[in-house]
């Protein structure tokens, strides 16, 4: 009972700060006034946005594609059944920039070529990324369970792109860990490269959000391996991303959304992204001043606290577990532990 009281109010403040999130919005448009809102609508107009665009990759009969999820669980618009001359990767479909998008707007609004949901099977939103750029203890409630500073700088690791896969595939238990864990992220996809860009700039060279599982062995994150985090963060299947890839426009504000993670349908994880230390732009600020970024470059921005190490006694994920990572306004995903 007590169970089911936590989830329904969870679901409740969920849809309130959903609500909120719109009016603030609102809002902020209202306040910068009527020529500002206009030149927001020409903008995504002429960047060919529409709003809830949630771009996916997908299998069906025909083998790889991409497409257009009307709504999260809904049908999807086969963007290469409407214009056969589009790739078939979001990477590929990002280097062509503005004209993609201005495609896929054509096809939301064509209502045709869509594919029943039962037909296709979601793949990661992005694949074979040049990077997947991650950020350690970037929320402050996560900080303030370790009993540790919120740093002052970004704290920054990678993980191999060949860690990801889709929003309900399994994750596999590495035999070499007894100590897996769980971390809920929001995370967001490059749009167009870019080097040394400025914070006021950022937003500009960002596709999207999607959800992120930063999957963890800690005994080899923190104990093994001279501490580096790498290999504990990079085993195979270790970085779940999707159900989609959700345009920048379509989301009321990334650092006022929900964030939850559960384990076998319970809550372990339950904050917001207005907790994040240094948000979308920051980071994009900060790790082009080292590294070129590419369209498809997937950066992890943080989990917030409830992960199973700093529980008491530390709990940890085993064979069998489902784990469900949930953000408002983007989605689900579901991967069992095998």
């Amino acid at each position: 009972m007590l169970r089911v009281f936590k989830s329904l109010m969870t679901t409740l403040i969920g849809s309130a700060r959903r609500v909120c999130n719109h009016l603030r919005h609102s809002h902020h448009c209202l306040s910068k006034g009527v020529g500002y809102h206009r030149q927001c609508v020409h903008l995504c107009a002429s960047r060919g946005i529409v709003s809830n665009m949630r771009l996916v990759q997908f299998t069906c009969s025909d083998g790889m594609r991409l497409g257009i999820e009307q709504k999260e669980g809904g049908n999807v618009i086969d963007l290469n059944s409407f214009e056969p001359s589009l790739p078939h990767t979001m990477r590929q479909f990002l280097e062509k920039g503005d004209s993609s998008l201005a495609i896929a707007k054509k096809a939301v609004e064509s209502g045709r070529n869509i594919r029943n949901r039962c037909e296709v099977t979601l793949l990661p939103p992005i694949t074979s990324p040049d990077k997947v750029i991650c950020v350690g203890m970037n929320y402050v409630d996560h900080c303030l369970e370790q009993n540790v500073p919120i740093p002052k700088e970004p704290i920054i690791f990678s993980k191999f792109p060949s860690s990801i896969v889709g929003p309900y595939d399994d994750i596999i238990h590495p035999k070499e860990s007894n100590e897996v864990d769980w971390e809920v992220e929001l995370a967001f996809v490059i749009g167009k490269k870019g080097k040394d860009i400025k914070s006021d700039e950022a937003m500009e060279y960002v596709a999207g959000f999607t959800v992120a599982h930063d999957v963890s062995a800690r005994d080899w994150q923190m104990k093994r391996n001279g501490k580096q985090w790498l290999l504990g963060k990079t085993f195979d299947t270790f970085c779940p991303l999707g159900p989609a890839l959700v345009t920048k426009d379509s989301l009321s504000d990334p650092h006022s959304l929900g964030i939850r993670c559960r384990v076998n349908g319970e809550i372990v994880q339950n904050s917001n992204t207005d907790q994040m230390i240094f948000k979308t732009e920051a980071l994009i600020a900060w790790i082009s001043q080292f590294v070129t970024l590419y369209p498809g470059d997937v950066f992890l921005t943080g989990t917030p606290p409830g992960v199973g190490v700093f529980r008491k006694p530390p709990c940890f994920l085993k064979r069998g577990d489902v784990v469900e990572c949930e953000i408002d306004e983007i989605g689900t995903i579901r991967n069992k532990v095998v």
